[in-house]
Order: C-alpha cells, then structure tokens, then sequence
C-alpha cells in the first residue's frame, strides 16, 4: 500500500510540475523570437529614419510585451515547485542548482525588467541610439535568462562539477565554470535558444499572412515576412547543426535516451537511423523476441554516423545498456545495470555508517567508509531502483516525439525556403492557400517545442539527476491528495492566463500597427 501512495504521489508530482513547464513554455520561445525580430527592425529604423520601420517595431513590441508579462507570472511559479514538491531534491543538490537560478534572477531578469521600461515608454524620451541598445538589452537579458534556466537543466541531464559531501549529505559545487559551460549546456542552450527564434520566425510570417488574407497593411505585412522568413530560414538551418551536436552529448552522456529515440535494442556496429517507422505495440519486454517495429525506413548508418562521428562503430542499444560488457570511450568494459545497482546500495549503506560514526566521533569508521563512498557514489542513485530494467524509459512516447520534432524542423526549412522566394519575387500576396499555410505553421511551431522537451525529459526517466537520483527519492512528503488538488487548481488557472493572454494578443493582432502619416517618400 505505501508503495502505490508514492507512486501516484510521485505520479501527480510529475503531473504537477510537467502542467506549470508546459504553459510556461508556451510563452518562453515566442519572447526569445520576437526579441530578436523586433530588434532586427528597429535597428532598420534607426538606420533609415523611416517611421515605417518603427511603427513595424512597435507592433511586434507590444506582442512581445504582452508574452513576456505572462511568461513571468508562469516562470515564477515553475521555480516555486522545487521548494514545495521537490523538497528532497532540493536539500540534495541546492548547493549547484539553485546557483544558476539565482544567477537568472538576480542578473537577467532585473535586466530584462530595467531596459523593458525604456524599450516600452522611452520612444522620443531618450535618445535613437540609446532606445535601440534597450531594445537589443532587453532581448540579451532574455536570453540570459535562458541561459541560466538551460545550465540547471542541463547539469540535471549530465551532472559536473561538483563532489558529494557525507557530512552533511549533499552535492557541491567544486567547479562553477564546469557546470556552467559544460558541453551538454552549451549545447543545450544553442538548440533551445534557437527553436524559439524559429517560433519567432514563424509567429511573425504566420500573422503577417494574415493582413494578407484581410488585405489590410499589405506594405506592413510584406516587409515583416520578409524579415521574418529570412530570419526563420537561417535559424532553421542552425537548428539543424545545433541538434546534430546536442545528438553527439546524448549519445556521449545518456545513451539508454539516445537509444529510446530509436528504439534500439540490441547494438550493432553501424548502425542505421530509422527515418519514419512504426512500433509493434505487442512488444511488451526487452527481451520477449519480438521485433520492435512493424515496418521502417532507415538511413544506413547513420545513427553510428550521429553518435560517434564513424560509420561502423558500436552504438549500444537498451539490452546493452542494461547488461553491460561492451567498451567505453576511455576504454574501459561497461558496466551492467545489476551491478551498478550493487554499487550503488554499497554507497548507501556506506553512508548511513558514515554519519552513525560520524555522530559517534568515530574517526577510524568514518575514514574507512568515506573511501567506500567516494568508490561507489557515483552510482548512488541505482541504489534507489529495484530491478534493471527500471532505468528504461517510456520507449514508444520518446521515439514519436523525436520524430515530430525533426519531421516538423526539415519542414520549416522547406516553408521559409519557399515563403523567401515567393515574397522576394512579390507573388506571396496572391497565394492564399500560402498564407493559410503560414497561419496553421503557427500551432505546429509550438508542438515541435513541446515534443523536444518530452524527448529530453521523458528520456532521461527514471532520473531526477542522471545516475544520481531518481524521481521517486527527490519529491517531498506531501499528502498525495493536496499535490492532486494543486494541481487542478494551476490547471483551471493557468488556462484562464492562458485564454486572456490569447485574446489580449488577438485583440492587439487585430488593431493592427498604429496609423502615422506617412511623408510622400517614405516606404520600406
């Protein structure tokens, strides 16, 4: 019984905390895009002096302006739940943690709040070059602040820089430069980053188009497209490299993920990357015979290609993982997941006569099993789980979704390839069926994001920090039922901002840019 009252409190947890992510990430990517596409315009303004380009700028600005207050309100309440669900976790790594989050606050977001002022009320109070650079500030605090925000969550995927301290029974930091520039956060941070100038991209094409279709603003609307497609076409195309290099850190850091993406079994040298294919839903176990898909296609060797930068090595599939005995990158025989389940009960019960010989003032115990700790912590977190196969993910929901996101990105690559010829050669205002192209790319430029962080965040399950924590061991003791009412009270508020965030951008999309009398000479 108590094992089924930690599983759905560990269940609603989750539930709780995956609800505050998803609606505050509906609003994080579309202030990353905008910033920059709104910078893009006023510095044409500031260049030409024509009002055109900044009554273009204003109108993005109030966009921006109205997701980024939201996205505020959503984020503040995202970090809270770390301290009221996630007690444990918390105690266990706030030392590294909570560093880049205060960092985030303290540095970028009074950034953001301070130049936003002048970016919103300081046209002709201030100085032309002194609104830009706001403007341009206001957009670097931003990303900072998704800088900061993506080092915690990388260090959760591949944790650095740090050492466990027994005494007092928490990680910390010994490496602030590691954890803040690891591999895995740089990487993660570029691909982050620039999906939410693609939505950006998107946004700006999408309800350009749809002057388009109401024939209004049409010299407003074609400038914007053009800005918006060329800067959505560049981005995609970044995307694309960037996620070839957060493919490698998967591959290096967490290969159980990489080998969910591709619900991959048993390793193989070369191995292929299946382009589109279909799961056999009767596939119950790792190890039941079954092939795990009804159909493929696959791209030769490209998966060896992606995670090794080779065509014939060994990429390790989940039963590999899970039994170990193939070889590392530093040469050494890996480890089975049964044995790291020992090693990691040996760094418990290590522990736990660490600090009874602590409180005893026994130096010779505690210098003794302070040796077997540091042998065998590294593996601390198996020692929570139950069986092997416990550290495999929900296969099927990481394979499709990593799917979608990549499907949808070569598709945004094709769409802002065309919509640039087409406004270029001044015929995208006669192709509606474009323009209402443009308009459902809008949605579909959410999804992708929404599918990139399940692929990172349900593949990385069951852990809470790789390899060092599980979920179940870093929520709080909380009664399952007020986790359960919490969660339905964010839901019904959380989409009543939601609905009034819409139709107060809906309503600002509608009014359109604001009216100015235009010099005779004065065009885009």
């Amino acid at each position: 019984m108590n094992g089924m009252i930690e599983s759905s409190l560990v269940d609603w947890s989750r539930a709780q905390f995956a609800l505050t992510a998803l609606y505050h990430w509906i609003f994080v990517p579309l202030t990353l895009g905008l910033a920059v596409v709104m910078g893009i315009m006023e510095t044409i303004y500031y260049k030409t002096g024509k009002d055109e380009w900044r009554r273009t700028a204003k109108f993005w600005m109030k966009l921006f302006g109205i997701n980024f207050a939201i996205g505020v309100a959503t984020g503040i309440i995202l970090e809270f739940q770390f301290g009221t669900n996630w007690s444990n976790y918390s105690w266990f790594v706030g030392d590294i943690f909570g560093a880049p989050l205060a960092i985030e606050g303290i540095f970028a977001f009074f950034m953001e709040a301070t130049f936003i002022a002048v970016m919103f009320f300081g046209w002709d109070k201030v100085s032309k070059g002194f609104h830009l650079a706001s403007t341009w500030l206001t957009g670097f605090g931003a990303t900072m602040s998704a800088w900061w925000i993506l080092v915690a969550n990388a260090w959760m995927q591949n944790p650095v820089g740090m050492k466990f301290n027994p005494a007092t029974a928490r990680n910390e930091m010994t490496d602030f430069m590691e954890v803040a520039f690891s591999s895995t956060a740089v990487a993660k941070f570029f691909h982050t980053v620039l999906n939410g100038w693609v939505l950006g991209a998107i946004f700006v094409v999408g309800v350009s188009c749809w002057f388009l279709l109401r024939k209004r603003d049409v010299p407003f609307a074609l400038a914007s497209i053009k800005i918006g497609a060329i800067f959505g076409l560049i981005s995609s195309l970044l995307v694309c490299y960037t996620g070839d290099h957060a493919g490698v850190e998967v591959a290096r850091t967490q290969p159980m993920k990489l080998a969910a993406m591709e619900a991959y079994y048993d390793g193989v040298e070369g191995p292929g990357l299946v382009a589109i294919g279909l799961l056999n839903h009767e596939k119950e176990e790792r190890t039941d015979g079954e092939d795990p898909f009804i159909f493929k296609i696959e791209i030769p060797q490209m998966l060896s290609l992606l995670a090794e930068r080779r065509m014939n090595a060994f990429v390790p599939g989940i039963n590999d993982i899970i039994d170990g005995g193939y070889r590392l990158h530093d040469n050494t025989i890996a480890l089975s997941t049964e044995e790291k389940i020992v090693k990691g009960k040996t760094a418990i019960s290590a522990f736990d006569t660490y600090r009874k010989a602590m409180k005893a003032k026994d130096d010779r115990v505690m210098d003794s099993t302070l040796q077997v700790i540091n042998d065998n912590v590294a593996y601390f977190g198996y020692g929570y789980l139950e069986e092997p196969d416990d550290i495999i993910p929900d296969v099927p929901l990481v394979f499709y979704m990593f799917r979608v996101m990549v499907g949808l990105g070569f598709y945004y690559i094709l769409f802002f390839l065309i919509v640039v010829i087409l406004v270029f050669k001044n015929k995208i205002f006669k192709l509606r069926w474009l323009q209402y192209l443009a308009l459902i790319t809008i949605p579909l430029g959410y999804v992708t994001g929404m599918a990139g962080w399940v692929v990172a965040e349900c593949g990385r399950q069951p852990w809470a920090i790789q390899d060092l924590m599980p979920v179940t061991v870093g929520i709080s003791k909380l009664d399952t039922s007020s986790v359960r009412i919490t969660f339905f009270i964010f839901l019904f508020l959380f989409t009543i901002i939601l609905i009034a965030g819409i139709r107060i951008m809906l309503n600002a999309i509608k009014k359109g840019p604001e009216v100015i009398n235009l010099n005779e000479n004065d065009n885009y």
